[in-house]
């Protein structure tokens, strides 16, 4: 999937602040805010150690779900869903963190699971905060084949993760300043099952290596200056950098890439009269290579950024963001620079004093790095990069309201136009790493609708429920080198390979007494398809139960015990990754 780019409106592009929305501007801070206050660091990046057992969860713009736990090994993929809290963190949240400067917790149990946390507030006062973080996640258990030639022959399935970071934070008279470094390690073999390619219908098992681990590791770094206090003109300026890298490519005999982002944003707004204000907000990253020697390893230098002028006005009978968001794509080699625009607009409408109307019409760039990828799905292939999808259209509407005593109801939908969508499919190499996953990249259209249901007994119980329907429409732009050379006429309709048709998220929180605390939670995800060789597969219905029980015996500690995959179900969310069966996990969660 290699993209060729060309330099003629490279210096365009960065003398117009190219960036990214203002919404991601904001969601950045609000996560390095969280990280000041010792907010635990439960649902960071696959790559950033904490996505051995979480889903990633649908992405609209909606209240965020009651969080669910799921099995270790659930590791990421298409589509975006939820990333959802690990047990550890759901008992923290039981516990009184107001008088405490750290935490620690710790979890072990079937598959040699492992998880473990902690982070301290090292300085704390009213000018200065200063804290870290550590997280590990691993495991190395057997898991079973759940399709093939190869049905129910065990595996070993090994990943390590590890995370750790530190935040900064200094209050001046008129303004913040923010630093943060974190570095994630993750090591981990590609145990999937063989699957077919072009070059044979089935590899031979034997030259497969599913023992050598993969390493890929991060580092990234933030600095970032925001005005404070009551201001006509506001501002926020940051830079940020990223080192991504993978030991090895294909096999154990060829180095791996690493990957360069160096980034840059500009926020700027002007309060006009009571309830106005103008701006502009933009965001830019390079993307620059470090390749190995005599590689094939296709991945090319390029710019990408998104500028948004933008007008907000506020009342009190709701608001409204008019804007246009111009993007950009400036790499280098034979192509032309890609340049779109996209509506920048959010409206909300109040409907009386607990229901609220809403909608938003944006656009964005996906870098598609291998880093990006990465988070999503640590198996994608390590040596070919992937061409930046365009979203033109990215249009939500809902509807939230709270109108009856501990309930909550939320109805919305989706409509999204994306050129160069990206999609996994299985890959073989003859010899070497077995199961890769390759991309795939082609227009999408998404339609998405929803309904979201809370409610709350006083302090006795929870309920939520949550119900996504997605249909998808493709169109195959750019087949990669392996299927170019395959007769296209033998290639089966397109699907959206990976992505469900159905999702469906259910809980139930109890607390029979006051320290007991008992979780059930479910999730269902239906009707994927993989492209396997020349044909489209289904893959297995995703029944996930879990249950969460949690003993608080102070603010300062509690003990937990959770049991997964309940209905004893086999399934993988990556084709030929098959994920833990029934399995326990027990611990202790400790807050100083």
């Amino acid at each position: 999937m290699k993209t060729r780019y060309s330099l003629k409106t490279l210096s365009i592009l960065l003398l117009s602040g190219i960036t990214v929305t203002l919404a991601a501007q904001e969601e950045q801070q609000e996560a390095l805010n969280r990280e000041l206050t010792l907010e635990r660091e439960y649902n960071p990046s696959v790559q950033d150690a904490n996505k051995v057992n979480t889903l990633p969860a649908v992405k609209e713009p909606v209240v965020t779900s009651t969080p669910v736990d799921y099995a270790i090994l659930s590791l990421p993929a298409d589509p975006e869903r939820e990333i959802n809290l690990l047990p550890a963190a759901r008992i923290l949240q039981d516990m009184d963190y107001s008088k405490r400067r750290g935490y620690a917790t710790i979890g072990a149990g079937a598959y040699r699971n492992i998880n473990a946390d902690a982070g301290y507030h090292l300085l704390h006062t009213a000018k200065d905060r200063l804290n870290f973080f550590l997280s590990h996640r691993s495991t190395q258990g057997k898991v079973k084949y759940t399709r093939g030639f190869m049905k129910d022959q065990k595996v070993e399935a090994n990943v390590n993760d590890n995370l750790g970071g530190l935040d900064f934070l200094h209050s001046f008279d008129a303004s913040v300043l923010q630093l943060g470094a974190k570095y994630a390690y993750s090591a981990f073999n590609y145990y999937g099952l063989p699957s077919p390619s072009v070059h044979s219908r089935w590899p031979v098992p034997e030259i497969v290596d599913t023992k050598t681990n993969q390493v890929s590791q991060q580092l990234t770094a933030t600095a970032a200056l925001e005005s404070q206090g009551v201001k006509a003109s506001n501002y926020a300026l940051g830079i940020d950098f990223t080192r991504f890298s993978y030991k090895y490519a294909w096999d154990n005999s060829m180095p791996g890439i690493a990957e360069h982002t160096a980034g840059a944003r500009l926020k700027w707004f002007r309060i006009w009269g009571a309830d106005q204000q103008i701006g502009i907000a933009t965001h830019f990253n390079y993307f620059f290579y470090t390749l190995p020697e005599r590689s094939t390893a296709s991945f090319d230098n390029h710019l990408e950024g998104t500028l948004t002028p933008y007008y907000r006005i506020e009342g009190t009978a709701g608001s409204l963001s008019l804007g246009v968001s111009f993007m950009g794509v400036a790499p280098q080699g034979e192509n032309d620079t890609r340049l779109f625009a996209s509506p920048h607009f959010a409206g909300e409408l109040r409907l009386g004093a607990k229901t609220l109307a809403y909608a938003k019409a944006g656009g964005e760039i996906r870098s598609n790095s291998a880093f990006m990828l990465a988070r999503e799905n640590r198996y994608v292939d390590p040596y070919t990069g992937v061409t930046p999808s365009r979203t033109w259209l990215d249009l939500t509407a809902g509807l939230r309201t709270a109108i009856l005593p501990g309930f909550r109801f939320h109805l919305f939908g989706q409509y999204k136009l994306t050129d160069d969508d990206y999609f996994f499919i299985p890959y073989q190499n003859p010899e070497g790493f077995g199961n890769f996953s390759r991309v795939l990249s082609m227009d999408s259209k998404l339609l998405r609708t929803g309904i979201e249901l809370e409610y709350a007994c006083l302090n006795l119980f929870e309920l939520t429920f949550k119900g996504i329907y997605n249909r998808w429409d493709e169109e195959r732009n750019d087949l990669d080198d392996r299927l170019a050379t395959t007769d296209l006429s033998l290639l089966p309709e397109r699907k959206a390979y990976g992505r469900p048709s159905v999702e469906i998220t259910a809980g139930l929180k109890v607390r029979p007494v006051e320290p007991l605390s008992l979780s059930l939670d479910y999730y269902r995800i239906a009707g994927r398809k993989a492209l396997v060789h020349t044909v489209n597969e289904d893959m297995r219905d995703i029944d996930e139960l879990n249950l969460t029980a949690s003993y608080t015996f102070s603010d300062t500690f509690a003990l937990w015990l959770t049991a997964r995959n309940l209905l004893f179900k086999q399934y993988e969310l990556i084709y030929g990754y098959p994920l833990h069966g029934f399995n326990l996990m027990a611990g202790i969660s400790i807050q100083f």
